[in-house]
């Protein structure tokens, strides 16, 4: 579910949408692109399966950064991992149309030379323990967004290596709960505590607290969340028919009775059909087409 959520919560931050039906093919079927949308799509599940699975193995530098770029562009645009060669100057269209420049990022004959030092100091902060993790991953992000080294997709790679870095820190929530998701949710907060603090960036005279006060109210929301999912009650009897009763619970819609099984290994088919059949006849579900490969939600 947080795959599903992430991949689509921080491409539709950026404008990019596609069909609800076609979001579970894409992340977790694996289903085959069929527009620029949903390369976008499967290219930020592919950066986030890197994630989940080699966090540990994934340095903080600029080769890391351009991989992600890489893959969450989907690997078909032109400049796909690669630093940005035109200024890209974030402006914002104004309610009677007019646009002003709202920031301007780091020039991009800068972008190289700058991505290379802010990787090495925060590294060097990390290894000195010079600064609480948390509070330098902030930092490293205010930076990251400031730099702004991409011509596009900066948004969406900034919250991967979010995820990235809390992974290095122990904090494992993002894996359960999407951090995407929650920023999608308080995309005003997102974006008014990053217009405070980029605020004099340029000259040195920024104020990251109230970037960092919003990333931990993002982590914090994530934990309660996880907590309140993990303190559900549970099947009482422990019997397999509460077991299938539980995992229908969690299920998204479209599934099949194959998922249902997933979640409830040791529980047979008949079992299962047996339990969807009676949620059936109570109205809790409903079953899309016939035979064997049917659909329920």
């Amino acid at each position: 579910m947080a795959l599903i959520e992430s991949a689509e919560s921080s491409n539709r931050i950026e404008g990019v949408t596609v069909e609800k039906k076609r979001l579970r093919p894409l992340v977790i079927d694996n289903a085959r692109p069929r527009d620029r949308s949903e390369e976008e799509i499967v290219g930020y599940r592919m950066a986030l399966n890197w994630i989940h699975t080699d966090y540990r193995k994934i340095p903080i530098e600029p080769e890391t950064c351009l991989r992600l770029h890489a893959l969450a562009q989907g690997g078909t645009s032109g400049d796909a991992g690669q630093w940005k060669t035109i200024p890209n100057d974030i402006v914002e269209i104004l309610p009677d149309g007019r646009r002003e420049v709202r920031f301007r990022p780091l020039a991009p004959d800068l972008v190289t030379q700058t991505m290379e030092e802010l990787c090495l100091v925060y590294r060097h902060a990390i290894d000195q323990l010079q600064v609480t993790p948390l509070l330098s991953s902030a930092c490293f992000m205010l930076d990251f967004l400031c730099i702004h080294p991409f011509r596009e997709g900066n948004g969406r790679i900034s919250r991967l290596l979010t995820l990235l870095l809390c992974y290095h820190h122990g904090h494992d929530v993002g894996r359960y709960i999407s951090f995407e998701r929650i920023v999608e949710q308080t995309k005003e907060d997102y974006y008014e505590a990053l217009k405070i603090s980029s605020s004099g960036w340029h000259e040195g005279r920024h104020d990251f607290l109230p970037w960092f006060t919003y990333l931990l109210s993002v982590l914090r929301r994530a934990y309660r969340e996880f907590e309140e999912r993990a303190e559900r009650q549970r099947p009482k009897r422990g019997s397999k028919t509460d077991l299938v009763e539980y995992a229908l619970e969690s299920m998204i819609s479209p599934f099949g009775i194959a998922d249902v099984e997933q979640l409830c290994p040791n529980v047979s088919r008949d079992t299962i059909r047996l339990a969807m059949n009676r949620w059936r006849e109570q109205g809790k579900l409903e079953m899309l087409g016939k035979g064997r490969d049917a659909k329920w939600q």
